[in-house]
């Protein structure tokens, strides 16, 4: 059996240092925070969606990058698993809209707490307020860690779970990245993802709070959109967010196209252009005596009328009878294709997930080992692996983890 050390108290690292110690292996967890956890405390607004309850199939696709990178631990070690792993540790759980999985009393502590207890139970030895430096490799291989005292732990295998760069204050410091640099590792750039998006108008933040439902966000690229689809989205007093905009980003970042790029929202989707209209012409005969200013209200939310009166360009008291066929036309257009512009993403620390990490290319699939250094494992954000949201990001994390766990059992003690 192996002595691992595993640096980072997050998801992945709890996981691993569970399934690790379970498998009868010498584990030894680092945290440089004073308690686990830290991120996955704040994880869907403190309810953590640990997962979600579809097929693996499904799951694959709602990777951004990387995705047949995770076929191999996608399989391994799914959905089904975890839910059972927390039911055992007396976390029960409920599933709801979307396949979301969490803990059924709405608290992300429990999730925690489920994982503490296992750890415990396991013998995984923690050293919380520990801060790893280094790895130490020989001979193209892991032999320890060097902590920030100065002091050398010798280990037979090293796992580097130490998240990304979102949410900066709950300890992702990138410290994962420099080590795998360290150790002749390429990392890809690395940059914010499922995260709001800064717009160009000045239109935009007069709406700041307004939540749009069932409408269709589209960005463009080049030839073809980026991104586009259908659900909800909020504006803001920099630019827009909510659940389309933040998978967006995703699709933004992975595409590498330079800022600004061109975003429309089709606020009538179930609507064709036809059919809109008709509606419109039916609006305009039964209010034909009254002023377009009065009727807007009537197609729009409240804090959207000033905006769509202004960039129609009709004039608000005109009457609605004296409204031409090319100006009803104009509402239309911008109704079906209400038009901004991106110039940028929202900084790391409102992130969700960073895009970005260790280069998949250098890592094994089945077991999450390096190719470059024997005994060396990357698992979790710190990884080039980033999905959507619905407890996708935290199923690479407990997939990963347990890939390279099971792993171990084929290590012995140098």
């Amino acid at each position: 059996m192996a002595k691992a050390g595993i640096i980072g108290g997050g998801a992945a690292g709890m996981f691993a240092a569970v399934q690790a110690a379970v498998r009868g292996h010498e584990v030894h967890l680092y945290e440089q925070n004073d308690k686990l956890g830290k991120k996955l405390f704040i994880t869907g607004k403190g309810r953590c969606n640990f997962t979600n309850a579809c097929s693996v199939e499904e799951f694959l696709q709602n990777i951004v990058s990387n995705g047949k990178f995770m076929y191999s631990s996608g399989y391994g070690f799914t959905s089904d698993d975890i839910m059972e792993f927390f039911r055992n540790c007396h976390v029960p759980v409920k599933v709801e809209r979307g396949n979301r999985a969490f803990p059924a009393t709405d608290h992300s502590s429990d999730i925690i707490r489920g994982l503490e207890r296992a750890m415990k139970e396991a013998g995984v030895k923690i050293h919380l307020g520990t801060r790893v430096r280094h790895v130490l490799c020989r001979d193209n291989a892991a032999a320890g860690v060097v902590l920030e005292n100065g002091a050398s732990v010798p280990l037979d295998a090293v796992m580097v779970a130490t998240g990304g760069l979102s949410y900066p204050t709950t300890g992702s410091t990138g410290d994962g990245y420099r080590m795998a640099g360290e150790c002749g590792h390429t990392v890809t750039e690395r940059k914010p993802a499922l995260v709001p998006l800064e717009t160009g108008e000045s239109y935009i933040p007069k709406m700041q709070g307004l939540s749009l439902k069932n409408v269709t966000f589209r960005v463009m690229g080049r030839k073809k959109p980026v991104y586009e689809g259908f659900g909800e989205m909020m504006f803001t007093h920099f630019g827009v967010t909510g659940p389309l905009v933040l998978s967006a980003s995703s699709y933004i970042g992975k595409s590498g196209l330079p800022w600004p790029l061109d975003a429309q929202i089709d606020l009538k989707p179930a609507l064709t252009e036809h059919q809109l209209d008709e509606r419109l012409l039916r609006e305009f005969q039964e209010a034909r005596n009254r002023q377009f200013k009065n009727v807007v209200p009537e197609l729009f939310p409240a804090r959207m009328v000033p905006v769509m009166i202004e960039l129609s360009g009709i004039a608000p008291d005109r009457p609605v009878n004296g409204i031409s066929k090319e100006e009803r036309n104009r509402l239309a257009e911008l109704t079906k294709h209400f038009p901004l512009t991106i110039i940028g993403t929202r900084p790391f620390r409102e992130a969700i997930i960073t895009q970005g990490g260790v280069s998949v290319r250098e890592i094994r699939p089945g077991t999450m080992e390096s190719k470059k250094v024997k005994n060396l494992y990357f698992i979790g954000e710190v990884l080039d692996v980033d999905a959507l949201t619905g407890g996708f990001n935290l199923q690479v994390a407990w997939s990963t983890a347990y890939a390279a766990a099971a792993a171990l059992d084929g290590k012995d003690r140098i």
